[in-house]
């Protein structure tokens, strides 16, 4: 089993007043003992997610400039969480349309965009049912969300529809992890972020995959800590495998699409990678035909 640990420790994007309504939040929960979706905590999941912000933006732009000439201007973000790419990207200039399941993340997000005076179009929505209108020159979906749809059938429900949202001609950039053939059933990922006297310690647990079913269970603990206080949640959620020939096979069911390029979670412009069983974090860069 491969346990990495890392601790990163730097200055952000949130503000003075996002920062005190977040340890606000905090103390308000020390008497909450229901079970609760980590889903539901944007402000903090955000928080944990963080350091991958600025390097998805800075792809977004490079996308734009490598294959569109620079010309992206509406962006679309289905499974936006929190959004702490919507934030950015909307900072950068960009026209933002953005949904999410979760109508606390989609509220919070609603907030702080108004905290910064930013403005985005963004909406409570499933990502199996929505419409994406007027179409966008890129869609973005990275770090696992597309893994939440558990089927082939839904998997290809979801890729029509963001065609259906991009100008011929526009990108889908979608972000995963693949489970290799010889790849380990099990795995942890551990990482804190600390930022103005807050703490986010992450532990993230695969396990229960299955080969066959094509599923696995991920089970994220978010340890939060402000003051003198301390708070966990816990929640386990159920994610489709996939294998490099799978994905292969999936896109092929997918004639809206086709596969440009294959890059891997360094997002860097200029280092494609193989699609092959050695790529376990991919980020695929699907052209709208």
């Amino acid at each position: 089993m491969l346990i990495i640990h890392q601790q990163i420790t730097r200055g952000g994007d949130l503000n003075g007043a996002e920062l005190r309504l977040i340890k606000k939040k905090i103390t308000g929960l020390l008497t909450d003992s229901k079970v609760m979706d980590c889903y539901d905590y944007p402000q903090y999941w955000d928080l944990a997610f963080r350091d991958s912000t600025r390097e998805e933006a800075n792809f977004v732009d490079a996308v734009s400039l490598k294959f569109l000439r620079g010309r992206a201007r509406r962006i679309f973000e289905p499974g936006c969480g929190g959004g702490r790419l919507v934030v950015e990207l909307a900072r950068r200039g960009y026209d933002v349309t953005a949904i999410d399941l979760s109508q606390p993340a989609i509220s919070y997000l609603k907030k702080r965009l108004r905290r910064n005076q930013l403005d985005a179009n963004v909406r409570a929505a499933d990502m199996l049912e929505f419409t994406c209108h007027p179409p966008v020159d890129i869609a973005i979906n990275t770090v696992n969300t597309f893994r939440h749809l558990l089927t082939e059938s839904q998997a290809l429900t979801h890729l029509k529809l963001v065609a259906s949202g991009l100008k011929k001609g526009g990108f889908y950039i979608l972000g995963f992890h693949l489970l290799p053939p010889d790849a380990a059933l099990e795995d942890r990922e551990c990482w804190t972020q600390k930022h103005a006297g807050i703490s986010v310690h992450m532990t993230l647990d695969a396990f229960h995959a299955n080969r066959r079913k094509r599923t696995e269970t991920l089970r994220f603990r978010m340890q939060v800590k402000g003051g003198q206080t301390t708070r966990e949640f816990t929640t386990d959620y159920q994610m489709r495998i996939y294998t490099a020939a799978q994905v292969k096979t999936l896109f092929s069911k997918a004639p809206q699409f086709e596969l440009v390029e294959v890059y891997d979670f360094f997002y860097d412009i200029d280092e494609p990678q193989p699609l092959d069983d050695r790529l376990g974090d991919a980020v695929f860069l699907l052209r709208r035909v």
